[in-house]
């Protein structure tokens, strides 16, 4: 079986999660789990490091899309940042580019939280 962790971190007025190995039906409860957490101690500014990530399922797509609402209806945002190609693919394949803010790096998604 694939391993999934979720760190999480504050930086400045954001929360930096850094999601690492495989995300699946089988290890997307972790995530949301994690998002359920923050959103419970009014954490909205949400930058996702997937930098160690290695696989993405739509069930982990899933997720996102779950909490995007309710963290912008909380004058939040979720940051997505430092994909490697093929999951920047599952993400673009499914639009999620309109959606959300694609960053290069987590340095990046970080300065448009902080600059506020």
């Amino acid at each position: 079986m694939n391993e999934f962790k979720v760190l999480t971190r504050e930086s400045g007025n954001a929360v930096v999660m850094e999601l690492q190995g495989f995300l699946d039906a089988h290890t997307a409860p972790d995530l949301e789990k994690t998002f359920s957490e923050l959103m419970s101690k009014g954490k909205y500014n949400i930058v996702v490091n997937f930098n160690a990530l290695n696989y993405i399922s739509s069930a982990g797509l899933g997720v996102f899309m779950a909490y995007i609402d309710e963290v912008r209806n909380n004058n939040g945002d979720i940051k997505l940042a430092s994909m490697q190609q093929k999951v920047f693919n599952v993400f673009d394949l499914l639009g999620f580019p309109y959606l959300y803010e694609i960053y290069k790096d987590q340095d990046e998604a970080l300065k448009k939280f902080n600059s506020r």
